[in-house]
């Protein structure tokens, strides 16, 4: 968890991937790891030479319970690792693991609209852009779009859960 918590803070600090401020401190992730497992959505990690090169997991879109059958989705990569292939397989375990579970719909949320790398991975991934939230959020001096994209899992909304 040292090295997830060291790549989140990368890119709370450097990035508009995530919209937190601070980086939450080793304590808070294991936490939200811990939360997001008890409550039984995957949550996987790369590992590539021997280090962590990236995480991802499922966690809830919302709470109420109407979406009970829609998970949104959070994947990170350690900076000296985008672009070598990890990412794919690292979010499709979450989508196979998600299925497997019965979940229909899975939701990613990028952050900003001139994240386009991002946009365009989950597009590759069977994403589709579904809304765009103009000026949603204040980070690095600049309002910051959000960026909402769905994709079906399993028979998605196609029959009854």
């Amino acid at each position: 968890m040292g090295a997830i918590q060291t790549i989140y803070a990368h890119h709370v600090l450097h990035g508009l991937a995530s919209w937190e401020l601070e980086p939450p401190d080793l304590t808070e992730m294991n936490l939200r790891r811990d939360g997001f497992v008890a409550q039984g959505y995957p949550y996987v990690v790369a590992i590539l030479d021997g280090e962590v090169a990236g995480y991802a997991h499922a966690g809830p879109y919302r709470t109420r319970p109407a979406y009970r059958f829609t998970v949104e989705n959070t994947i990170y990569l350690h900076p000296d690792r985008a672009g070598q292939g990890i990412a794919g397989p690292l979010l499709q375990q979450v989508i196979d693991d998600c299925t497997g579970l019965g979940y229909r719909q899975m939701i990613a949320v990028v952050g900003d609209s001139d994240n386009q790398p991002s946009i365009r991975f989950h597009e590759k991934m069977g994403f589709r852009q579904v809304g765009l939230i103009v000026g949603i959020g204040w980070k690095a001096g600049r309002w910051l779009d959000s960026v909402v994209l769905q994709r079906a899992l399993g028979a998605g909304s196609g029959s009854p859960p």
